[in-house]
């Protein structure tokens, strides 16, 4: 078993944050790897791209102290900017300026990709003047190496221990609690977590009460009434909307698969870290972030808080005409058809052309879901106020 403790979970500290930054300078090949992991593949010029990043980075990386440093100067500055030039047509961000940039939150998202979800937020909160960017609750399934656990611990990576016996799985639980509340209440951290574990494959947003279950564990040691715990947590929903999902494909394949293997669905080592790639590497069009409203109100359990986080997600996400579009097509209803008056229907399928029907028909109804959501949303609301 991999040993585990708050330590160990959290990001590096100073000291390993210049042990880390002097693995990665002593490591000739780690330059080249970088560019190949930001440019290899992406429409502007790979080799002009990657000589700028070569040249300026190791200077930058001298000057790096802490992992925030790190975020701030050399994410925030170098690796976000150059894949927004390279798979992005328009990030914006919305929502953040109701909340207080001197506070410290805990930001529960839905879940599109691996690791650009907190990274986008990162940079909206960048940019947005908070005095904090997050620590991130990252799998150690994506640590493979010392170089990829390097990389996500300089982001401020937070350690979630995955595949465990079940009664090891409780104690790493209780430890990610502990760490969770001491560093929002002792460090003055934001924390960013997935509202479920893994990726959304199918276009629902919805929020595990598992989630809100570890992370009210430490409060409920300390006898707090889960009411309480929610205040006390800061919880504000984000909601993350790509237009064009980079491995929607790939997400596509592996559900149909596991579909006709009765459930069964087996992934390769490095199955995450490719898919981690392609997701920073491939075309996403418009990418729209927005922060909800601190949940403020008085949840008596982790289903009451749930349904508020995705209320929250489900209204405030970004629709793009992929959504819309693809609602309509099967749906076979035209409800929607003003929004996506420009829409390039031939090109939109032709990203699909030798895929197999059933993954395209996945693919189709997982970009509509979001829009089905939404339409719930609006209903439930207007039932309410009958």
């Amino acid at each position: 078993m991999e040993s585990f403790d708050l330590k160990s979970i959290a990001p590096y500290d100073e000291q390993q944050v210049q042990e880390a930054i002097k693995r990665l300078l002593d490591y000739p090949q780690f330059l080249n790897n970088l560019a190949d992991c930001l440019y290899k593949g992406n429409r502007f010029s790979t080799a002009r791209l990657s000589s700028f990043l070569k040249k300026r980075l190791p200077e930058a990386l001298s000057q790096v102290r802490s992992y925030d440093d790190f975020q701030k100067q050399i994410v925030c500055r170098y690796f976000l900017p150059s894949i927004e030039q390279n798979s992005i047509d328009r990030f914006s961000f919305s929502g953040l300026d109701g909340l207080d940039p001197d506070e410290h939150y805990t930001f529960i998202s839905n879940h599109r990709d691996i690791v650009l979800d907190c990274a986008l937020l990162d940079y909206a909160l960048f940019f947005g003047g908070f005095s904090n960017l997050c620590e991130m609750c990252l799998g150690n399934n994506l640590m493979v190496n010392q170089f990829s656990k390097d990389m996500f611990k300089l982001n401020g990576g937070i350690t979630v221990m995955r595949n465990l016996p079940t009664h090891e799985m409780l104690e790493a639980s209780r430890i990610l609690s502990e760490y969770m509340r001491y560093a929002l209440q002792q460090k003055g951290k934001n924390i960013w977590i997935a509202q479920k574990s893994g990726r959304s494959k199918d276009g629902i947003d919805d929020t595990s009460t598992a989630v809100l279950k570890m992370i009210y564990l430490d409060y409920r040691k300390n006898q707090i009434p889960f009411n309480e715990a929610v205040r006390q947590m800061h919880i504000v929903p984000i909601a993350i909307s790509y237009q064009y999902d980079p491995c929607d494909i790939t997400k596509g394949r592996e559900v149909i698969k596991k579909l006709r293997n009765e459930g069964v669905y087996s992934k390769s080592r490095y199955e995450d870290v490719l898919n981690l790639l392609r997701g920073l590497r491939k075309w996403k069009g418009n990418v729209h972030i927005t922060a909800g409203k601190v949940l403020d109100g008085d949840y008596a359990a982790p289903s009451d808080a749930a349904r508020e986080i995705d209320r929250q997600i489900h209204l405030n996400y970004r629709l793009w005409d992929t959504n819309y579009f693809c609602y309509d097509w099967v749906n076979n209803s035209e409800d929607f058809v003003s929004e996506y008056d420009d829409f390039k229907e031939r090109a939109f399928f032709h990203r699909y052309k030798g895929i197999d029907k059933d993954v395209v028909n996945f693919i189709l109804q997982s970009y509509a879901n979001p829009v089905a959501s939404m339409v719930h949303e609006k209903n439930l609301a207007q039932g309410e106020g009958k």
